[in-house]
């Protein structure tokens, strides 16, 4: 599993590697305080970066929303299974 994760990285690497090669042209970027000049690679990989972290603080609500969720269905879990067992210890009785 390990060489298998490592050959993974290896290509990924190479993969990235041809792509900053084959994009090095240089791009102008302009901001609001001014400009600069960057490779068309480095932008990319910037644009990705900021947007995978975008999405990461957009899903963050949801996420937290759902481990507050699942808290207190575990915990009626437990109350339940509690229940159950003090239910199960209680003598039986017949009233025939």
């Amino acid at each position: 599993m390990r060489i298998l994760s490592l050959g993974i990285l290896l290509i990924v690497l190479l993969l990235g590697l041809s792509f900053a090669v084959l994009n090095s042209d240089s791009i102008i970027v302009n901001y609001y305080l001014g400009e600069r000049e960057v490779p068309l690679s480095v932008a990319l990989v910037l644009s990705l970066i900021l947007g995978a972290l975008l999405g990461i603080i957009a899903s963050l609500s949801v996420i937290l929303r759902q481990r507050t969720r699942i808290s207190a269905l575990n915990r009626s879990v437990t109350m339940t299974e509690k229940e159950v067992i003090n239910l199960r210890s209680l003598p039986i009785k017949d009233d025939h």
